[in-house]
């Protein structure tokens, strides 16, 4: 992941964009039983998705490196908007 920050000039955001992935994962867990970390980690996570899809695209990358961060944030917007907002 170093190499594509500093492919992508991101680099001081490595160690960010780590941390709020993970706090966004155990957020989502811990959001199957307190329903406003649900909604707030999948919205969060969905817009880390949003950007890292945008700089994919920004970058030129292939379809395949591009593909799972679309994939995610699609996921991510489902988890927020099906599950988390009709379940308010």
């Amino acid at each position: 992941m170093k190499s594509e920050f500093k492919r992508f000039d991101l680099e001081k955001f490595g160690v960010l964009t780590g941390c709020l992935e993970i706090c966004g994962g155990i957020g989502l867990i811990f959001g199957l039983w307190v329903h406003f970390l649900l909604i707030f980690s999948s919205l969060g996570l969905f817009l880390l998705m949003f950007l890292g899809f945008g700089v994919r695209l920004k970058m030129r990358d292939s379809l395949m490196l591009t593909l799972p961060s679309f994939f995610y944030m699609l996921l991510n917007l489902y988890i927020f908007y099906f599950i988390g907002l009709n379940n308010f």
